[in-house]
C-alpha cells in the first residue's frame, strides 16, 4: 500500500458541500498532478509524434499518449499502472491535506473503452490466448478490484460510462452517493488510454479529430480556423469528501441530460444542453449571473463550439471568462472532463486560471493562456458523443 490510511471516523464538523480532498493525475505530460500542472502552465501541448497513423498507417500522428512509467511492481500494463498511480496519488494527497476517512468509502471509475492497447494485442499479438492472470487484467472489473483491495475500501464500487461526459457523471454520482448516505467518501477515477491508430482514424474520417498537425494549429475552440480535437490519454483521480482540513474546491451541484437526437451529432436546438446547465445551477442554488468561469468542453469542433457559444450568450449573457484546455492536454475521452476539473481545482488553490493560448481571432471572453486571480463559481460542461450532456458546478472553499 502506498501510504497509511487513517482509521475511519464517525464524527467531525461536516462542510455544506462535497469537496475535492485529494487529486492524482497521469496524462500525456507524464506522471503526477504537478507534471500536468507544469505542462498546462507552459502553454505547450502534451502531444508528440508517433508512427503508424493515417488511413494507410504510414505516417506519424500527433497524439498525447501517457508515457511509460508507474510502479514496476504492478503488472506490465500501462493502463493498470495509470489507474493505480492516479488513485495512489489522490489518496496520499487527501491524507496529507487532513482527510478523515469515513467508514464507507466507495469507488466510481469513469471509462469508455478502457484498456484498448492490451485488447488490441490480445487479438493481434496473442492470438486470443493468454494465461488466466494476464487475461484477467483486461476485464473492466480488475482495476476496480485492485484499488478497493489496496486501500481496504468496502463501499459500493462500479464503472461509469457516458462517453466524453463520463468524468462529470462520475462526480455527480459521487455527490448523490454522499447525499443519500450510500457512502461517506468516494474515490472517483477517470481513465482513457485509447489513442491507438485504429481508434483515432475513424474520428479523423468523420471530421471530429485531427492528427496531422500540431494541436495548436488544429484544435482552436472558440477561435477561427479550428478543425477539431487532438487525441489525448489520461487517468485522473479525486477523493471526494466532506471531512478534510484543506480541500481544493467545493462541488456545489451538477446536472445531466441526453439530446435523444443522434449517435454523433449535437441537437442543433441545443435544448437539452441548456436544460442540463440549468439543472446544474438549480441543484447548486446558483444564478447564471453568479458564474465567473465557463470551463468548456471546448473540443474545437464546429458543433460543440456553436452549442457552447450559444450557451454563453443566451444563458450567461457573455459574462463568464471562457476556459478551454483540450488544445494542450488533448481530448482524453472518458477522462477529458476529469483533466479539466483537475486544472480548475488546482487553479482555485493556486489562484491561477489556466487555458490554452489564443492563436487566432477568438471569442472576446476566451482566456488567453494563464491569468492570476480566481475567485468565483465555475461551471464545467462536457458534451459526450450520443448526446450525453453534463455540467458540474464548482466553487472556492472557505
Amino acid at each position: 500500500m502506498a501510504g497509511t490510511i487513517p482509521e475511519p471516523e464517525t464524527s467531525g464538523q461536516h462542510q455544506d458541500h462535497m469537496t475535492i480532498a485529494g487529486i492524482g493525475a497521469v496524462t500525456g505530460y507524464g506522471w503526477g498532478r504537478e507534471t500536468l500542472w507544469e505542462g498546462l502552465l507552459s502553454g505547450k501541448p502534451a502531444a508528440r509524434l508517433f508512427p503508424g497513423y493515417g488511413p494507410e498507417r504510414d505516417r506519424n500522428g500527433w497524439v498525447a499518449r501517457v508515457p511509460e512509467g508507474g510502479d514496476p511492481e504492478l503488472p506490465n500494463s500501462r493502463y493498470i499502472r495509470a489507474v493505480m498511480g492516479a488513485a495512489r496519488e489522490a489518496v496520499a494527497d487527501a491524507i496529507e491535506r487532513g482527510w478523515r476517512r469515513g467508514r464507507t468509502v466507495g469507488l466510481l471509475h469513469a471509462i469508455v473503452l478502457g484498456n484498448v492497447y492490451e485488447w488490441r494485442d490480445f487479438y493481434t499479438v496473442d492470438g486470443g490466448t493468454r494465461r488466466n492472470r494476464d487475461y484477467l487484467r483486461l476485464l473492466p472489473s480488475t482495476p476496480v478490484a485492485m484499488v478497493m483491495s489496496e486501500f481496504g475500501f468496502h463501499g459500493p464500487a462500479m464503472n461509469v460510462t457516458a462517453a466524453c461526459s463520463s468524468s462529470n457523471v462520475a462526480l455527480i454520482t459521487a455527490q448523490m452517493w454522499l447525499r443519500q448516505g450510500i457512502a461517506d467518501d468516494v474515490l472517483v477515477i477517470a481513465t482513457d488510454l485509447s489513442a491507438i491508430p485504429e481508434m483515432v482514424q475513424p474520428f479523423v474520417a468523420v471530421g471530429a479529430a485531427v492528427d496531422d498537425t500540431d494541436p495548436l494549429d488544429a484544435c482552436r475552440p472558440f477561435q477561427e480556423g479550428s478543425r477539431g480535437f487532438g487525441f489525448g490519454e489520461a487517468s485522473v483521480a479525486f477523493v471526494m469528501s466532506r471531512e478534510v482540513d484543506r480541500p481544493y474546491a467545493a462541488v456545489l451541484g451538477g446536472g445531466m441530460t441526453n439530446d435523444g437526437y443522434h449517435v454523433i451529432s449535437v441537437d442543433p436546438s441545443h435544448e437539452q444542453i441548456f436544460a442540463c446547465v440549468k439543472r446544474a445551477l438549480a441543484s447548486a442554488d446558483v444564478r447564471p449571473e453568479e458564474v465567473a468561469y465557463l470551463n468548456t468542453h471546448g473540443s474545437g469542433t464546429a458543433q460543440c463550439d456553436a452549442a457552447e457559444t450559444a450557451l454563453l450568450a443566451q444563458l450567461f449573457d457573455d459574462r463568464p471568462q471562457v476556459v478551454a484546455i483540450k488544445p494542450l492536454a488533448g481530448h482524453c475521452q472518458a477522462a477529458s472532463a476529469g483533466v479539466e476539473l483537475v486544472a480548475a481545482a488546482l487553479g482555485y488553490e493556486r489562484d491561477l486560471l489556466v487555458s490554452a493560448p489564443i492563436v487566432a481571432p477568438a471569442h472576446p471572453r476566451l482566456l488567453d493562456g494563464v491569468r492570476r486571480g480566481v475567485d468565483g463559481i465555475t461551471v464545467k460542461t462536457a458534451l459526450g458523443m450520443g448526446g450525453h450532456n453534463s455540467a458540474v458546478v464548482l466553487g472556492p472553499v472557505g
